[in-house]
């Protein structure tokens, strides 16, 4: 018996419904799992980007580093440098000087530059020149000088002087030493006779 004039269709599962539902939820998912792996990707991405930049930061302060031993070694370089020229120039004005100083009828021998002091080595005809004309601007210009006389084979004195500058700290006023100036009174009195 037959109550239909239309041949029953077969059922199934999955109706054009269900079939559009399930393509949606697989290209939902899909979706999220790309997403997924895309985040994975960018995560692991930026750590080593991160890995890589803090590597480089500290290469660069490394660097840095090494670059400010090396200028503040330059500078101190520099500093010495500009004292040493300094000194030089005030070394070559003071030789020029210390030359215009000694007169025409004294001769030099010998001149050794200490740190603090000046050694002149010289041949003079006598005492008074020697005071008068050498002595005199050596002891306005150094601190401390001192002088002695031995007789030369032609009748003249050689003489050696050494002459010392204090430093600015150590400047000790001392009181003028009594045999000094006896031998100097004593030496005065050999020369008039």
């Amino acid at each position: 018996m037959m109550y239909s004039y239309i041949k029953p269709r077969k059922k199934s599962l999955f109706t054009p419904e269900m079939q559009l539902l399930s393509i949606f939820f697989g290209i939902t998912i899909f979706m999220l799992l790309g997403t997924y792996l895309f985040l994975l990707f960018k995560d692991y991405r930026f750590t080593q980007d991160r890995s890589e930049i803090i590597e480089l930061r500290e290469a660069t302060s490394m660097e840095i580093d090494l670059i400010q031993k090396s200028i503040i070694s330059i500078e101190e370089e520099k500093v010495l440098s500009e004292t040493v020229f300094t000194k030089n120039t005030v070394l070559k004005d003071s030789i020029a000087n210390m030359f215009d100083l000694v007169p025409q009828r004294i001769t030099l021998s010998e001149a050794k530059l200490l740190e603090n002091g000046l050694v002149l080595y010289g041949v003079t005809p006598n005492k008074d020149i020697y005071n008068f004309m050498l002595q005199a601007p050596l002891r306005s210009i150094f601190h401390r000088t001192y002088s002695s006389f031995y007789p030369a084979e032609n009748g003249w004195l050689h003489f050696v002087s050494t002459n010392y500058v204090d430093k600015e700290e150590e400047i000790i006023m001392k009181p003028i030493d009594e045999e000094t100036q006896e031998d100097d009174a004593k030496e005065e009195i050999e020369d008039e006779e």
